[in-house]
């Protein structure tokens, strides 16, 4: 499969955009004003232990406290066996840690709308082939590395290296990779977290210890597993500067850099600006008449499958089958190309036939297999639903590029105008038996002040002949809808 990773890069924003087959399946996006904290080490500071919720707050010098559970304080990683995962049981959060207690903690989430980045004692350091685990003598390897002989074959070589600095993690990267290259990754995170260990030693509490690699280093870290055609870069000095980084660290990728020095923008090559504008609306578009409707909340994503236009061409069940099928291929892409984790509902078109669920069940987990982001999907509910999650630890796209709307203040909605207008009748008559005045005065929206110098004209007529005052009507041009005030006068 065809694949280019493009690189926008401006002093105060990157922008990395993953195209496969001419499409775009990925979008990274780092603002210099707003770097993710996902992977970074800091020596924090314990400022509140919640034993009801075994959790503990910690200062690591944001301005919101992060949060530490007690299951994140014992070792565990996603590589390492289940079996394995079962000697690790989470403690009691008060006799693991205490109040101003100095702790070495790593992001694992970024902060999410209002919550605080998420913690964890279990320190990981990647590289290209390899992730270093400080303090464990395990050797795990990669879940999608399938064949049993080369994962011996790397379990063996990464066991060579393991020390009292700690064990490791081979990286689906490594597939193929040689002695030689594993021992220098070996070496080089050693040698980082001896540089972090001497850091800690001089640091103050809330001091940050390590940062992660800024998003154009990491991507091409991380993608290394991807087979690249090629890797584009609008910007000289970054190319530059990720010249030197691959040639040291991925090599292999030294002759997929490309500068790009075109005319038109990077990301006009394969309509990337569009896509991502696509991205956020409510609606996806499927080539056969149907679509999709996907709904981020801030307790889950909804997704719902209809057939909109398509009326396919034998019968109804066979209609819906094949827009379910053609839907799991869009949830697979947008679920990446979005960036939407944690609990998925999706809410495919009812299907009586048992065979054909098992079918669309099958084509979702296909098509996920290909995301980098771990999930896992359950069997279909008796209402008809598919449950899944993926693992999120970044804002979704649509929380990286837009805000709450300061009409609607994230509801999605307003208020009718006509609503408005008998929420102002009722505050006139509430106000009126408060208060002594002699007349009001009503300041609205110019859609509001229409309705009631017209239709609801007879309404504010009748409410003047039952408090027997009279209220005027002030037109407000930079009212919202829903905004309103009553003066008396």
């Amino acid at each position: 499969m065809s694949a280019e990773l493009l690189i926008n890069a401006t002093p105060y924003e990157t922008r990395v955009a993953l195209v496969e087959r001419g499409i775009l399946q990925e979008v990274h996006i780092e603002r210099e004003a707003r770097r993710g904290l996902v992977g970074n080490i800091y020596r924090g500071k314990i400022s509140r232990v919640l034993p009801g919720m075994q959790a503990a707050f910690v200062d690591i010098g944001m301005e919101k406290a992060a949060f530490l559970h007690a299951s994140d304080i014992v070792p565990h990683t996603e590589c390492v066996a289940s079996k394995e995962q079962e000697k690790f049981q989470a403690g009691n959060i008060a006799e693991l840690v205490r109040q101003g207690q100095d702790m070495l903690v790593q992001v694992v989430k970024d902060p999410l709308g209002s919550k605080g980045a998420r913690l964890t004692t279990d320190i990981t350091l990647p590289s290209r082939y390899l992730v270093l685990m400080p303090g464990s003598a395990h050797v795990g390897v990669s879940q999608r590395v399938e064949s049993e002989d080369e994962r011996e074959r790397l379990k063996t070589i990464a066991a060579k290296h393991v020390d009292e600095q700690g064990g490791f993690i081979v990286r689906t990267a490594a597939e193929g990779a040689g002695e030689v290259e594993l021992e220098q990754d070996a070496r080089f995170l050693k040698r980082l977290w001896s540089k972090i260990s001497e850091r800690r030693k001089r640091a103050r509490p809330c001091d940050m210890l390590y940062e992660d690699l800024r998003l154009a280093f990491r991507v091409v870290r991380d993608f290394g597993g991807v087979e690249l055609d090629k890797i584009r870069i609008d910007s000289r000095d970054l190319f530059e500067e990720l010249q030197s980084f691959v040639g040291e660290f991925v090599p292999e990728l030294s002759d997929k850099l490309e500068y790009y020095p075109g005319e038109s923008p990077i990301f006009d090559l394969y309509d990337v600006e569009n896509e991502i504008q696509r991205a956020l609306e409510r609606k996806v578009e499927l080539k056969s008449g149907g679509y999709l409707i996907i709904d981020q909340t801030e307790a889950m994503t909804t997704v719902d499958i209809n057939t909109g236009a398509f009326v396919g061409h034998r019968n109804l069940e066979e209609t819906i089958f094949n827009t379910n099928i053609e839907a799991t291929q869009a949830i697979a892409r947008q679920l990446r190309l979005r960036n939407l984790g944690g609990i998925i509902i999706v809410d495919f078109i009812d299907m009586q036939n048992e065979d054909h669920k098992r079918r669309v069940l099958a084509s979702l987990e296909h098509a996920l297999t290909r995301d980098r982001a771990k999930s896992s999907i359950s069997d279909f509910s008796a209402l008809g639903l598919v449950e899944m999650t993926r693992k999120r630890t970044r804002e979704s796209l649509e929380h990286v590029l837009c805000a709450e709307c300061s009409s609607c203040h994230g509801r999605g909605t307003l208020k009718t105008v006509e609503t408005i207008c008998y929420e102002i009748l009722r505050e006139i008559i509430r106000v009126n038996r408060a208060y002594d005045a002699d007349q009001f005065v009503v300041y609205a929206s110019p859609a509001v002040t229409d309705v009631f110098l017209g239709e609801e004209s007879h309404s504010l007529a009748e409410l003047e002949v039952f408090i027997g005052k009279q209220i005027r009507i002030q037109t407000e041009p930079l009212y919202g809808q829903e905004q309103f005030d009553v003066v008396m006068m």
